[in-house]
């Protein structure tokens, strides 16, 4: 895969991160009248909250390394690549489009990143666990599985296998023997995964932090080199094997109303609401 062996330690020379383009979760959504999707117009868009960590953590390997590249890869139309140059302004070095026209179900999106993949030979792909659009949270474990590599899903924090004092002398994400160490976010505590490489990592809201794209990152963003893709180049076919049959809206709260005392309180809270 590339990697650069420095005794027992290696680098990770290459790292491909996914970046989606999706709906602004802070707005108001509304769904269209015949239940087929949510109403378009005006509607606002972001990078995945998910990738960014992603990405961030990406371009923190490599500056802790002080080498290496960050390739950010985006499945969609022409406007995504507007989220990709967010990304490259945070630091990625380039990017990928496969253009593609309308919505793409998890399963060819991991088929899509698959090819990808086989073209770029990262040693390391690091993906946002979910998108905030579906929240399906498929991709990342269908990618690992038709890659064949190994995954660590919900990633809280990448650690370096060495002994305490090995890490004071080298801080930050060492590869050893081939292996990163994950710990990983599961219901009731966390769970540490030696995974070797190349791998499929997915992140965790906790993470990192991503940095805010800097005014100079945004100019040279526009200058950096983005690949477009087809599904037919590729040899990919994206008709979904996953289809939305209707959407619906949560129904309203009701009005609350106001109680004379605790008493009546406690009685509604026990046999209406029985939450008592």
């Amino acid at each position: 895969m590339g990697r650069i062996a420095h005794g027992a330690v290696e680098e990770i020379v290459k790292i491909l991160c996914g970046v989606k383009r999706v709906e602004d979760p802070d707005q108001k959504i509304k769904v269209n009248p015949d239940g087929s999707w949510i109403v378009l117009d005006g509607i606002n868009y972001k990078p995945n909250p998910y990738d960014e960590i992603a990405v961030e953590e990406a371009l923190r390997i490599k500056e802790k390394q002080g080498a290496g590249e960050v390739v950010v890869v985006s499945i969609g139309g022409d406007d995504s690549v507007t989220e990709m140059r967010h990304a490259m302004a945070m630091g990625a070095d380039r990017g990928i489009l496969v253009k593609v026209d309308g919505r793409v179900d998890s399963d060819a999106a991991a088929r899509l990143l698959a090819k990808v993949v086989e073209r770029e030979k990262p040693d390391l792909v690091i993906l946002g666990r979910q998108a905030v659009d579906s929240d399906q949270a498929q991709t990342g474990q269908l990618l690992a599985e038709y890659l064949g590599w190994g995954q660590a899903t919900f990633a809280a924090k990448f650690e370096s296998l060495e002994s305490d004092e090995e890490k004071a002398k080298q801080p930050g994400l060492q590869v050893q023997d081939g292996k990163v160490r994950v710990i990983r976010e599961i219901d009731g505590g966390l769970e540490v995964v030696d995974v070797q490489l190349p791998a499929v990592v997915t992140t965790e809201l906790r993470l990192n932090h991503p940095r805010y794209a800097s005014l100079p990152g945004i100019m040279k963003a526009k200058k950096k080199p983005v690949e477009e893709l087809t599904p037919a180049e590729l040899g990919v076919d994206t008709t979904p094997k996953v289809k939305v049959r209707k959407l619906s809206a949560p129904p309203e709260r009701k009005a609350g109303i106001m109680v004379p005392d605790v008493t009546t309180l406690v009685e509604k809270l026990r046999n209406e609401a029985k939450v008592l």
